[in-house]
């Protein structure tokens, strides 16, 4: 089987509907409307097309990046290592 087209909209018979994601002539990814990304063997794949359009997917967001800062009064309340 050859690969298919990016985008496309597609039935599986155990995972559902999904949409392609990556596919060349090895592997496809597909990303399910209720199972997430899935990958498979593109030349043992059985799907068909799907009737209508895919649903919208929200991106996942970023999450931030907090600094860890400690005020100079609690560094203070802190004892220092005991010298030896």
């Amino acid at each position: 089987m050859k690969a298919l087209a990016e985008g496309l909209y597609i039935k599986h018979f155990q995972y559902g509907l999904g949409v392609i994601t990556d596919s060349d002539s090895e592997r496809t990814s597909i990303d399910f409307d209720l199972h997430g990304m899935k990958k498979f063997v593109t030349s043992m794949m059985v799907v068909e097309p799907a009737e209508g359009t895919p649903p919208k997917r929200s991106r996942a967001k970023r999450k931030k990046k907090v600094a860890v800062v400690v005020a100079p009064a609690v560094a203070e309340a802190i004892p220092a290592p005991a010298a030896r």
